[in-house]
């Protein structure tokens, strides 16, 4: 649901930005036709060992590589990834090299049906805040089993994507890594985008539809039209096969991407506001007060059963941070004369520093307090015995600092950029402040909550 209604595009020219493809290393690296394929071979046999391991190792998370690689070094990398590298995972992604390749066998190539086109990161939504329910409920994430049947079905699902839809669809429009990767990239620090003026005499259209050599963009986005990172995965398609060096990869402020967005999205800004409900269920539910508190909710509905106290829980969580976000939309209305949903759609953007922020804040946790555990379980492969050493790489102190200095670095990105979406969409009213507040002092809280979250104990994963 778009509301780019009456939303004013910025027309203040910027100092131009040094090209990486100047660089011929980089070029010729991005050109090869050996990239990314060197990368997605070694990262498709890795997740191939992890889900055998997940499937028929050891049935204990705590001995388990499958669990330790995908859950203590992977997803915790992951976000970080995002933020240097935008969606440069997805071009890598062992999901993705499945699906090309199924398409390349028995690929039908269909178009992608209108109703993915039009409500396909609705689903993005829906399968996002299902997987976390379901991790928590059934207990995914603390069972080898449980985690290697959640990529299985994912896997399926793409098989399935691959062999009747074009490109990738699945990637694009199904898949909920996709959607929290495309969240997270609009901040990244790289940005692709083509020459205006080359791309205004070009005939062939190539970086779409691909030539001879190299199949056109998988993401289905045109460099031309391109507004934001969302979608690009860094494949190097458009860079190989433009006729006229018009693709340019620069550099720019992490946060930047989203300071200026023409065709902001309610459903966009309701998944960087559900991110933060989801980060605040990770963060709840790995507490060591969670089973104390979990007591005293059992007391309060008179029922012991996890199903029914956990999605309580989880709707509880979901709920806060988008009851504030609307809260916050309807008193920046009675400035800026946007409706609440309009409000919502422009300003949701600016809370994805502060989701990235917490992401990596909670996972870091687990990555330098058990990180040595991906170790020990890939040695135990070969008979070799860690038991008894320990997995922390950081001390519980050490890494309760960095996670607080995460959030507050989050919380000033999530301010600046709620500023900046202000001062893009309401500056020439002059309702720049005015607008802007709701937001800083969402933003604010939010923080304060995440930091408090992040003061209590932690229980380990492995």
């Amino acid at each position: 649901m778009s509301v780019a209604k009456n939303i004013k595009p910025n027309t203040q020219k910027e100092p131009p930005k040094k090209n990486l493809l100047e660089n011929n290393t980089i070029k010729g690296i991005l050109k090869s036709r050996w990239f990314p394929g060197i990368i997605q071979l070694p990262v498709l046999a890795i997740f191939a060992l992890i889900v055998f391991e997940l499937m028929a190792g050891p049935g204990s998370a705590h001995d388990n590589f499958g669990t330790a690689g995908t859950w203590v070094l992977w997803w915790p990398l992951i976000p970080i990834i995002f933020v240097l590298l935008g969606r440069f995972w997805c071009a890598i992604c062992p999901f993705a090299t499945v699906s090309d390749w199924i398409q390349k066998i028995v690929g039908n190539n269909r178009p992608v049906p209108k109703f993915l086109k039009k409500y396909g990161i609705w689903l993005i939504d829906a399968f996002f805040i299902l997987i976390t329910w379901a991790d928590h409920t059934f207990g995914v994430v603390e069972s080898p089993r449980g985690s290697g049947v959640l990529l299985l079905i994912i896997t399926t699902g793409v098989i399935v994507s691959g062999a009747f839809f074009e490109r990738r669809t699945w990637c694009r429009y199904l898949c909920f890594l996709g959607g929290l990767s495309g969240n997270y990239a609009r901040s990244g620090s790289l940005e692709l985008r083509a020459t205006p003026e080359k791309c205004a005499k070009c005939k062939t259209q190539s970086c779409y539809k691909g030539n001879e050599k190299t199949p056109g963009c998988p993401m289905f986005e045109f460099p031309r039209t391109m507004e934001s990172m969302a979608s690009c995965n860094l494949c190097a398609n458009c860079i190989k096969t433009c006729p006229n060096d018009s693709i340019q990869l620069t550099t720019q402020v992490p946060s930047k991407g989203l300071w200026s967005i023409r065709k902001p999205k309610f459903e966009e800004s309701f998944l960087a506001i559900i991110i933060m409900g989801i980060v605040f269920v990770q963060n709840i539910t790995m507490l060591e007060v969670w089973q104390e508190m979990l007591t005293k909710l059992e007391n309060f509905v008179g029922t012991t059963n996890y199903f029914v106290t956990f999605t309580i829980t989880f709707i509880i969580a979901m709920a806060i941070p988008v009851l504030a976000l609307f809260a916050s939309s309807y008193f920046a209305k009675t400035s800026n004369k946007k409706s609440t949903i309009q409000n919502f759609a422009i300003f949701g953007y600016a809370l994805i520093p502060l989701d990235l922020a917490g992401h990596i804040a909670h996972n870091l946790f687990h990555l330098l307090a058990e990180g040595k555990s991906v170790i020990y379980t890939f040695v135990a492969l070969f008979g070799v015995d860690t038991h008894g050493a320990s997995a922390a790489i950081l001390s519980n102190s050490t890494i309760q600092l960095l996670q607080f200095g995460l959030i507050a670095l989050g919380t000033f990105g999530s301010i600046y950029t709620a500023y900046r979406i202000s001062k893009h969409n309401f500056d020439a009213e002059g309702k720049t402040i005015s607008s802007f507040m709701p937001f800083a002092v969402l933003c604010l809280i939010l923080g304060v909550i995440n930091i408090y979250l992040f003061v209590l104990p932690m229980a380990m994963r492995m």
